[in-house]
């Protein structure tokens, strides 16, 4: 925050007053000249006499001690100090923006595993790919059709290009595809010392892992206006931006990026009609920053995936997520 300081200077005039007695002054007149010039007119001055000044001491008309003496001393204006705001230094601001990074991680840790780390590596029930990480990032197996995305391998990436040493099958898997396929695999192996072994490595970088949901939720913000109608682009805009400058607003953003995804295909849902971050700020009524936007948002979010729900395939019975979903969408309102 830029803070002006305004300096007051104050300017004093002194006026000079001369009294003059009164004078007579004639005209005169010179042949050499035609200008009237007012000249003083003589005055006879006495003679000076000598005299000689003596000091005199002049007696107080009534005795004071040096406590009761009154010493007048000048009076010496004070420069104005303006005291400026402390300004956060680069180091609190970046403790700062750590805080937030790793309250942001370990809510959605606790979001995705109920902030278990042998949630960390597992496969949900009726899901045909490997949920890993503290975003239960999407990890397909060999050959199987890829229509979430395929999300874990760039984690991988990220991770190993900020110097994660990564198990030796896993770097394997990394360009083969998850090395299960079926969830009954998985569960088979979940106590197997390399499964243990890699949860535990989940977890200990699992601010890493919120630092890259965070960019890549970041990287998502200008695209979403860009892919809204022209008609509900000034809404999109509004709603975003009310959101963002809320408390916590990022945590509710970069979570619902990392929980549906952006929503930037729009006909990438069930029945041409998605549920990601896009579809929530469309459905969001306009609001001012705050609490109303962050209720706003939680309310949206629900109504869009309840929708999801409607336009499923009743064989899922998606609706048994609903409560879990209702749940996390809560996070919303007072978040971190």
């Amino acid at each position: 925050m830029k803070v002006k300081a305004f300096s007051a200077v104050a300017a004093a005039s002194l006026l000079g007053l001369s009294a003059c007695s009164q004078q007579s002054a004639a005209p005169q007149n010179t042949a050499n000249s035609s200008k009237t010039y007012y000249v003083q007119t003589p005055k006879q001055t006495p003679k000076p006499q000598q005299v000689v000044f003596q000091q005199q001491r002049r007696a107080p008309t009534y005795k004071q001690s040096v406590s009761q003496q009154q010493v007048r001393r000048p009076v010496v204006q004070q420069p104005r100090v303006v005291v400026r705001p402390a300004q956060p230094s680069p180091d609190a601001r970046q403790q700062a923006e750590l805080s937030e990074l790793y309250g942001i991680g370990d809510q959605i840790f606790k979001n995705e595993t109920g902030g278990r780390i042998d949630q960390l590596v597992h496969w949900n029930l009726r899901e045909d790919f490997a949920a890993m990480g503290i975003g239960h990032f999407t990890w397909y197996p060999s050959g199987r059709s890829q229509r979430f995305g395929n999300t874990f391998p760039g984690l991988l990436d990220y991770l190993q290009k900020n110097g994660v040493q990564l198990p030796a099958w896993v770097q394997r898997a990394r360009f083969e595809g998850a090395p299960w396929r079926n969830r009954e695999q998985l569960m088979a192996a979940k106590n197997s010392p390399e499964i243990k072994q890699f949860s535990q490595l989940l977890y200990n970088t699992r601010h890493l892992q919120a630092k890259y949901i965070m960019d890549r939720a970041m990287r998502a913000m200008p695209k979403l206006v860009k892919n809204t109608p022209q008609h509900l682009r000034g809404q999109v805009a509004n709603n975003l931006n009310a959101v963002a400058n809320s408390r916590g607003g990022r945590y509710v953003l970069v979570d619902y990026v990392n929980f549906k995804g952006e929503g930037l295909n729009r006909s990438g849902g069930y029945k041409g009609q998605n549920w990601g971050l896009l579809q929530v700020l469309e459905e969001m009524r306009p609001v001012n920053p705050g609490q109303q936007a962050l209720n706003e948002f939680a309310d949206a979010s629900m109504r869009v995936l309840e929708r999801r729900v409607r336009n499923s395939n009743p064989s899922r019975n998606e609706k048994k997520w609903l409560p879990g979903w209702r749940n996390r969408t809560n996070t919303y309102r007072n978040p971190i």
